[in-house]
């Protein structure tokens, strides 16, 4: 299924819809500000954990990419896409979730939180949220996995 999603004329919409998906968390984590700052912060980046987490971003774009491409081919063909679909649903918002750069900015999670009276950043993680972005790789995978199993 994953050969038929990277075929024409489905390769035009997965390269359009990675790159609204890469956009629309670029804008809601505010990557966009960060980026202005790290010629000034350069002494004090930790580039292990920035370019695992824009690597995990771009992961995460692919993955929901190709969930939603065979969710709809899937959809087409009038098959039972429930248990894949809400995985991926999940994971898709956790990805929006965990935005770009988790040690970087608060993201959407910690911003709900807030509304709550909670005070919570990634950075308060072990690993600075980048497992967070990990767990969100394997529930799309897990996604993926389920969507491709016959039924």
């Amino acid at each position: 299924m994953i050969k038929q999603a990277l075929k024409k004329p489905y390769v035009y919409f997965f390269i359009l819809i990675f790159f609204v998906y890469l956009t629309i968390d670029v804008l809601l984590s505010q990557f966009y500000i960060t980026i202005r700052y790290i010629p000034k912060y350069l002494d004090t980046i930790n580039w292990l954990e920035l370019s695992l987490s824009i690597l995990f971003t771009l992961i995460i774009s692919i993955l929901v990419s190709l969930t939603i491409l065979i969710s709809y081919i899937k959809y087409k063909q009038r098959q039972n896409i429930k248990k894949g679909a809400a995985v991926a649903a999940i994971g898709t918002t956790g990805g929006f979730a965990a935005g770009v750069c988790t040690a970087c900015v608060a993201g959407i999670f910690p911003f709900v939180f807030s509304l709550f009276g909670v005070s919570f950043s990634w950075i308060s993680l072990p690993f600075n949220g980048l497992e967070f972005q990990v767990f969100v790789i394997i529930l799309l995978i897990i996604s993926l996995y389920l969507l491709n199993k016959k039924s």
